[in-house]
């Protein structure tokens, strides 16, 4: 397997009608919110906690996740993956480091910072990194007082519902090709990032999470010998309102790609972009001025 030799930027778009993409738990589990500018927040945890149980159902060993539906520590979940691979307490920190590596995708894409007590007390930067996203456009939040049943250990308690009528969310990140040697991430390793970024999203059917879809993911990929970014590819976005009154559905909205066309074509007319690759949802109509790439399919099944 090859291991990523080029620095990527990416960004990643999706939407969401009638539903609460990323509570916030200081708001009583209100939709995150800039309330300055009315734009809906999306944490980039919120992103990798859907990637990573997405790839721990199709079977993958992920190293932030629970035992047996339980949280756990940091210690115990390093005893358990040392035992699930015949490792003692007593081997050398290089053993349990290469063990952690080679077995967990979620730290060889994510990083983490891991302080075990006798053991590994490291900290691995991953390669992949997202920032928060945002909506596109100013949202509003749908105005109910629907009360819903929250169930906890040894009681159950009353709540109320929020949501968001609609949100077009773009979250912006990056490969790092100096931090993918170091954890070992592998071209196979980003391709399975890719597809579980997209298919996660279509199967987070929770109550809260329903009515979300992927809709765009696009990546400019540089030369090998090229060490720098374009940075957040958002800046490059123009989004369009379609009507000055309040934004409820994919219709009311389109994005123009065309400052991103000409960023891109600046950069390979300096020998630094190898490629752009893009996936766009059969849904998702309403762009102009897409860049020319190479065309994905993201929606291909994950087989571990």
């Amino acid at each position: 397997m090859t291991v990523v030799k080029n620095n990527s930027d990416f960004l990643f778009i999706f939407d969401a009608t009638n539903t609460n993409p990323n509570g916030d738990a200081d708001q009583e589990n209100k939709p995150r919110m800039d309330n300055e500018t009315k734009t809906l927040l999306v944490s980039d945890v919120r992103r990798k906690r859907d990637v990573r149980d997405f790839l721990a159902n199709k079977g993958y060993e992920i190293f932030v996740n629970t035992l047996n539906d339980k949280k756990v520590t940091m210690d115990k979940m390093f005893e358990e993956v040392m035992k699930n691979h015949n490792l003692s307490k007593e081997s050398k920190e290089e053993e349990q480091t290469k063990c952690v590596l080679e077995n967990m995708i979620d730290i060889r894409l994510f990083g983490s910072a891991m302080a075990v007590k006798s053991n590994i007390t490291k900290t691995f930067t991953g390669p992949v990194q997202l920032t928060w996203g945002y909506s596109l456009h100013p949202v509003d939040l749908v105005k109910s007082n629907s009360i819903v049943t929250i169930m906890n250990e040894d009681n159950s308690t009353f709540g109320k519902m929020y949501k968001a009528h609609y949100a077009m969310v773009a979250h912006s990140g990056t490969i790092n090709k100096f931090a993918a040697t170091k954890t070992g991430v592998t071209e196979e390793d980003c391709e399975v990032f890719r597809r579980a970024l997209v298919q996660s999203l279509m199967n987070n059917l929770t109550h809260s999470k329903q009515g979300q879809q992927p809709l765009l993911y696009l990546e400019v990929v540089y030369h090998e010998d090229f060490d720098g970014y374009l940075g957040d590819l958002r800046r490059f976005v123009e989004a369009k309102l379609k009507k000055e009154s309040a934004i409820r559905n994919i219709a009311d909205i389109s994005l123009d790609f065309a400052n991103l066309v000409q960023a891109v074509e600046e950069l390979k007319g300096q020998g630094y972009v190898q490629e752009v690759r893009i996936w766009q949802s059969p849904l998702f109509k309403q762009v102009e001025n897409l860049p020319d790439g190479v065309r994905l399919d993201l929606l291909k099944p994950i087989v571990k």
